[in-house]
């Protein structure tokens, strides 16, 4: 039976992760590998965390299951971050804990298709899991361009698909932190498309990946909130694996908005169905260390303090870029300067990709995206001269 299977392509990224580990060149720029890294080049460990697994260490007393559900408290204390304090569905809105923002994801789009969803709309570019996600779960792809030529959030394209969406549609929005364009909807556009939601009778699904990393906590959440209180019912997948560094505990979270308070147990009833059949429990460590962190003043202000240092820096390096708009004309490095989050995308083709790596020890993405936290003050210079010069070849 298994003589059937097929090879499939290797995935893009993982394979570009192999080819800068084997470069031996002291200066190379890594701005392929999607996580936050310091301006030493680090992926750190979040001083927060590490304390709350001394605590954890100290004081858990059983490694017993969780049931599919997961750790309810850690839920729990993600909601008043997620949907504001004063936020209030009346017995409409229920969570789970998943492994990661991609099991919420995916959980998501199940729960959506075993409801009798046929199509999901889907901005592009996107994160390329997405679409893996949907296409493996039978799901229909719409799309329609997220941005336009000159780096803004194509508004208008998204409520074309909004308006053409039908009852067993999905639509798929990035709350914050657009991955991988950076490009963000203003507060009006968000309104807009409240508006727009909340007269469709598509599903929204939020997919909030990097709450925190973008303007704030709260600015981050802005747009999804009024989302949220304009439709009847929504799916929001959440992931703390960016914004606790929680990257290979796998952290995250679904919650779930239905029409009324009567609906709401189908829904957790279903979810935990489909939780079970695919990963039965999710993993406690991450985010036992999460809620202790939500759960204590002083460790939660920590945790804050490093977050904003982690926007302040990815600020620091859009500035950067923002400011080489004239050296290096044509790559819309100005419009950077307006996007939020780790990523950008650079409209180079091929060629110029390659010789990025080849003749400058820079790794970046095939599709053009780059993690703006793998810049430095150091290699950002460097990075810019060798742009310059791939463009002026033209590839």
């Amino acid at each position: 039976m298994l003589e059937r299977l097929q090879p499939q392509p290797a995935d893009a990224l993982l394979a570009l992760i192999k080819l800068h580990e084997a470069d031996s060149r002291p200066d190379k720029i890594d701005l392929g590998v999607g996580v936050y890294r310091s301006a030493v080049g680090a992926t750190p460990v979040f001083g927060a965390i590490k304390a709350a697994e001394r605590r954890l260490l100290e004081t858990q007393d059983s490694k017993a299951y969780l049931g599919p559900e997961g750790d309810m408290a850690f839920v729990e204390a993600l909601m008043p971050w997620v949907f504001g304090t004063d936020a209030n569905y009346r017995g409409r809105m229920a969570g789970m804990q998943t492994p990661g923002g991609t099991g919420a994801v995916r959980l998501a789009a199940a729960l959506a298709a075993k409801a009798g969803a046929k199509r999901v709309y889907l901005g592009v570019p996107s994160w390329p899991n997405h679409r893996q996600i949907f296409d493996d779960l039978g799901l229909e792809t719409a799309t329609f361009p997220h941005a336009t030529a000159d780096g803004e959030a194509d508004i208008t394209a998204l409520l074309s698909a909004i308006g053409e969406a039908g009852p067993e549609s999905c639509v798929l929005l990035h709350a914050c932190c657009h991955n991988p364009t950076g490009i963000e909807y203003s507060g009006a556009q968000w309104a807009r498309i409240a508006r727009a939601l909340s007269k469709s009778p598509a599903l929204p699904i939020l997919d909030l990946a990097y709450h925190g990393l973008g303007a704030g906590m709260e600015e981050d959440a802005a747009g999804m909130r009024g989302v949220l209180a304009a439709v009847p019912q929504a799916l929001l997948a959440y992931s703390c694996d960016k914004n606790f560094g929680l990257y290979r505990d796998r952290v995250g979270a679904l919650y779930m908005l239905a029409a009324n308070g009567a609906r709401i147990d189908t829904l957790v009833s279903n979810a935990n169905a489909l939780a079970r059949a695919a990963w039965s429990m999710p993993p406690d460590h991450g985010a036992a260390a999460a809620r202790l962190v939500l759960g204590d003043e002083a460790l939660t202000a920590d945790w804050q303090l490093e977050l904003a240092g982690m926007r302040a820096r990815m600020g620091e390096m859009r500035a950067l870029l923002a400011a080489a708009d004239n050296q290096v004309p044509g790559l819309g490095l100005a419009a950077i300067g307006r996007g939020q989050g780790l990523f950008a995308m650079l409209p180079l083709n091929a060629d110029q990709i390659a010789a990025l790596r080849h003749d400058h020890g820079v790794y970046m993405a095939g599709s053009g995206r780059i993690n703006v936290a793998g810049l430095t003050q150091e290699n950002a210079p460097r990075f810019i001269t060798a742009l310059a010069n791939v463009a002026a070849r033209g590839g």
